[in-house]
């Protein structure tokens, strides 16, 4: 144990001492082991000081509050919740009724002895020095104690006054105002005065405005209303403190929840009662495991993948690094072999430069990592968007961190200290390289875990769907390669014969010395086979993207859409026309039922709807209830479902940007110009009184004489729910240019959920039904979501309420990105929620990737070639020196460096490459697999109505213009650099004896 202890102790000192020597040397070992270090620890260190706990996020929420009670808008019924009062639903199955909707009492469910505070929110336009900005407005009195910690002031104080408000910094910062100045809303005259500033320190990218209960929500919704604008769409919780120590108990939401309100408990959230006693879980026969979410076992096998790569890259680069050390130190390991030396302690000293390293790198990496993130703490809060809960420094984990650094700096050495320890000791003083035979078991292993990894990938993408299989048994076949390297290495030297004299010095040199050569080539393997099989992944995805999509506008056509509010239409017209180069404009509105403040997406006060009322036989029979409520697929067999799959009724309309509206657009004849339609028929319909019908399924060609009229649907209508019984023969569809007529049900906000009922028992909804003349498109051409055009003659006739939706504008030419920045900024000034498309045509996601990772694996490929260059010119100094001796020019010496490293980067580019295209091409084999399986699932439930109903394109791509740089300019880069920073010449010393 003594002599083991002094031995060690000694080599660690020689170790030490070498690693000083050359400092170089050790620099560069010492950042390959640290850097990883430096992140994992600075990673670690930042995800647990910004992943709050249970007691942090309460505090942040709650405040000094005992709870939070919310309105879950289920019209008071009873619920159940889980203790985290996240997830919740009724006490009573409503399979049979409609869903319960409505508002809640919350204060009539708080318990009689609470101190509460109420804490509403909405949505504000807010004048800014640069226009308007839509905002959070907060109504919370949040100098009140039991607020304390929600907000937290950054500068002035919160508002004591109605008159006064405080904002977050981010909405100072976005809307250039200031503490003391004065802001107002739009469609409000009030006035409020800012006095002070404050974050929010789990949303620090949030524009809020904090004002007084009662102060700006109530009169602005008041005013909105009056001018038939849209409202803030308040919503209202109570934060309740409940006298003594027990906090609000679980006893006390199972009380609030009687009286249909969730509750956000701090007691329950710290103290959570057992599944046993959670009646939600006993309902649904889940827990609380089982709604948490799904496990990690997938990420940790993810994230051990990666360890163990980037550690074996490590090993690969760093291993040649310590070669170059035990290779320099040769004699001064054969002076310790001369004076008693054995192989243990030769292995040992080497070992110990390792270790020496390992151990410095851990404690430089584990000491920058936290010093970085301590240091850019206010940067890091800003990117997540949210301050830290303080400091959560775990010392075992950032030891586990810092032994890799050790352990990989270990595994380096390895080699190079079994090698150094075979060396005889006169071999050693003489400075004679000798001659060692390669391995015979390590091209078996690696044969044999080829052929198993590669039968594996394949069993993965041929037989199962699961992409796990493909990756396990790629790796497995890249580590395969990697440890078939030094033979591999040796065939390459086979067509030296055919190349002039450096680079057949340089590649005979590089397979005579196996043992430098094959990490670094090993080392520029794995780094190109990642990048080609991602690179080759990223092509496959995206020609497979290119393939799918589908145009929402013309190529170079603009939209301005606002789906909200039909007050800001004239003016973002009006920018689109000033700032980008448009031509031919074509205003469009939609249709409202209710107030003109309504949404396009529905709902909201006084707000109802309309639904195109397809005539008898257009129905889908797959789709279509009758009375019994059931689903109307399981009527049909696999294949009468496959067959209605691609019925003209069950088809999906086509893709666009048209429908964001609804189906009805009212337009003329300008629009179809924009949409690129040269139809003369649409255009004299549009013409003449017609609407033009993209939809074939909406026209009643029974109705052709086009007589408009009205029908009082009543409470007992009978027949189906969109015209009578739906036959599942294939009817004939309308002909293209047919005219005929198109029924509308306008059904107010009174009868929608009457109307939704009605529906899913096939029965008729109640409403107005409201029948225009109509054409059917005739031509090819597409209508990018457009379902039809209605003149605004005709939807006057009919009726129709409208309000301007946005305009559509053909182009000059493309609009630069400049143009469209500048067009944003001017939108986001009439603070509208207005939709902007430029159609652009396909662009490629993954282009900059591809880019990204060619320059990644170029580096890489660089620095291992440069290492194993330099191990070369280290170990082949006597071969210089003679031809120097015996008349060669200065730049054999730069030519043979150069062809050195070009030979370890060009032989570890092709393998790599080689290696890289199989995990890709079996994952896409996976997918595409997958994919086929998901469409036939698709048909058989008769879902596959539109682009669904086209075969799965998952094509593999082999990016060449990646490959090509890869194989021919990295090579030729690495050479290029390698001899200019080569020295022409080097000092001529004796040769030595043989």
């Amino acid at each position: 144990m003594k002599n083991w202890y002094h031995s060690w102790r000694a080599a660690i000192r020689i170790a030490r001492r070498d690693a000083w020597r050359f400092k170089g040397r050790s620099f560069l070992v010492l950042a390959m082991l640290a850097l990883p270090i430096v992140g994992v620890s600075a990673a670690d260190l930042t995800v647990r000081s910004s992943t709050l706990s249970t007691a942090e996020t309460l505090d942040r929420d709650l405040g000094n509050a005992d709870a939070r009670v919310q309105d879950p808008r289920l019209g008071g019924v009873p619920i159940l919740q889980n203790p985290k009062g996240d997830n919740y639903q009724p006490v009573k199955n409503y399979d049979d009724e409609p869903w319960p909707e409505g508002e809640t009492d919350i204060a009539a469910t708080l318990p009689a002895d609470a101190n509460t505070l109420v804490d509403s929110e909405g949505m504000a336009k807010i004048k800014t020095t640069h226009g308007l900005l839509n905002t959070s407005v907060r109504e919370l009195k949040a100098a009140d104690p039991l607020a304390e910690g929600i907000m937290v002031l950054d500068r002035g104080r919160f508002p004591r006054t109605s008159d006064e408000v405080a904002a977050t910094t981010e909405f100072l910062e976005s809307s250039g105002l200031h503490v003391g100045s004065e802001l107002t809303a739009r469609g409000l005259d009030t006035t409020y005065r800012i006095v002070g500033a404050y974050e929010l320190p789990s949303s620090l990218e949030t524009p809020q405005v904090n004002a007084l209960p009662g102060a700006l929500l109530a009169p602005l919704d008041k005013a909105l209303a009056a001018a038939e604008l849209p409202g803030t769409e308040t919503t209202s919780t109570y934060l309740a403190a409940i006298p003594g120590d027990a906090g609000f108990t679980w006893n006390m939401v199972e009380e609030t929840n009687a009286k249909g309100a969730t509750v956000v408990s701090r007691a329950v959230m710290l103290n959570p009662p057992p599944d046993s006693d959670v009646p939600l879980y006993k309902k649904e026969g889940m827990s609380s495991q089982s709604m948490g979410g799904s496990g990690n076992a997938t990420e940790l096998a993810i994230l051990s993948t990666v360890v163990g790569l980037v550690m074996l890259e490590i090993c690969l680069l760093a291993g040649p690094a310590f070669a170059v050390g035990a290779r320099r130190s040769r004699r001064q390991l054969g002076l310790v072999g001369a004076n008693g030396g054995d192989r243990n302690h030769i292995r040992a000293i080497v070992l110990s430069g390792g270790l020496v390293i390992g151990v410095v790198a851990a404690v430089v990496g584990t000491v920058l990592g936290i010093g970085l993130t301590i240091a850019l703490r206010p940067v890091l809060e800003n990117y997540l968007g949210q301050r830290f809960g303080g400091f959560d420094v775990r010392p075992l984990e950032l030891i586990g961190i810092a032994l890799l650094a050790v352990v990989t700096g270990l595994l380096a050495a390895i080699v190079p200290a079994v090698t150094a320890s075979r060396q005889t000791v006169v071999a050693s003083l003489t400075g004679r390289r000798g001659i060692r035979k390669s391995s015979r078991v390590l091209p078996v292993l690696g044969l044999t875990a080829v052929v198993l990894g590669a039968g594996i990938a394949l069993y993965g993408s041929a037989v199962s769907d699961q992409a796990a299989i493909v990756g396990g048994g790629s790796a497995l076949a890249e580590l395969g390669v990697v440890a078939l390297t030094p033979a591999l290495v040796g065939l390459f030297g086979r067509i030296g014969r055919w190349l002039p004299l450096s680079p057949r010095l340089a590649l005979r040199d590089a397979v005579r010395n196996r043992g430098r050569t094959a990490p670094a080539v090993a080392a520029v393997l794995a780094a190109v086979a990642g990048t080609v099989a991602v690179a080759t992944y990223s092509a496959s995805s995206d020609a497979q993207a290119e393939a799918r999509y589908e145009a929402q506008l013309p190529y170079g056509t603009v939209a301005i859409l606002s789906p909200e509010s039909a007050v800001d239409v004239p003016s973002i017209r009006d920018n689109v026309q000033k700032l980008l180069p448009t031509d031919v404009r074509a205003d469009v509105d939609r249709v409202v039922v209710g107030k003109k403040n309504c949404s396009a997406y529905g709902g909201g006060d006084d707000c109802g709807r309309y639904d195109i009322v397809l005539p008898k036989g257009h129905e889908c029979p797959l789709w279509s209830y009758d009375d019994t409520g059931e689903d109307p697929s399981e009527k049909f067999s696999k294949a009468e479902r496959r067959k209605l799959a691609k019925d003209w009724r069950c088809t999906q309309d086509g893709y666009g940007i048209g429908d964001t509206g609804g189906q009805i657009l009212i337009g003329d004849d300008k629009l179809l110009k924009v949409l690129k339609i040269d139809n003369p028929d649409a255009s004299e319909a549009l013409a003449n009184g017609r609407a033009v019908s993209f939809n074939n399924k909406n026209l009643n060609p029974a109705g052709a004489d086009g007589k408009g009229s009205d029908e009082k649907v009543g409470d007992d209508g009978k027949g189906g729910a969109l015209g009578g019984a739906v036959s599942p023969k294939n009817t004939v569809a309308p002909k293209a240019g047919a005219n005929g007529t198109i029924d509308v049900r306008l059904i107010s906000a009174a009868q929608v959920d009457e109307a939704d009922a009605a529906s899913s028992k096939g029965k008729e909804p109640p409403g107005t039904v409201k029948r225009i003349p109509a054409h059917q498109f005739s031509g090819s051409q597409k209508s990018y979501g457009v379902t039809m055009i209605v003149p605004r003659d005709v939807a006057e006739k009919a009726g129709f309420t409208t309000v301007p939706f946005g305009s559509f504008f053909t182009t000059e030419r493309l609009p630069s990105d400049a143009q469209e920045q500048k067009l944003n900024g001017e939108l986001a000034k009439t603070g509208s929620d207005s939709m902007l498309t430029i159609e652009k045509g396909f662009t490629p996601e993954n282009s900059t990737t591809l880019l990204a990772l060619a320059v990644f694996a170029g580096l890489i490929t660089i620095g291992a070639a440069g290492i194993a260059t330099g191990l070369a010119q280290a170990d082949a100094e006597p071969d210089l020196k003679t031809l120097a001796a015996v008349g060669a020019p200065p730049r054999v010496r730069k030519a043979l460096s150069g062809f050195q490293c070009g030979v370890v980067a060009a032989m570890g580019v092709v393998l790599g490459s080689a290696s890289g295209i199989l995990p890709a091409i079996g994952l896409r084999f996976t997918e595409r697999r997958a994919e086929e399986t998901m469409y036939a699932q698709m048909l058989d439930e008769g879902w596959a109505g539109g682009q669904e109903a086209t075969a799965p394109f998952v094509p593999v791509v082999i990016p060449w213009a990646t490959l090509g740089l890869l194989l021919i300019v990295v090579p030729l880069g690495a050479a290029v650099l390698a001899a200019l920073v080569t020295r022409s010449r080097g000092a001529l010393a004796r040769r030595a004896a043989i």
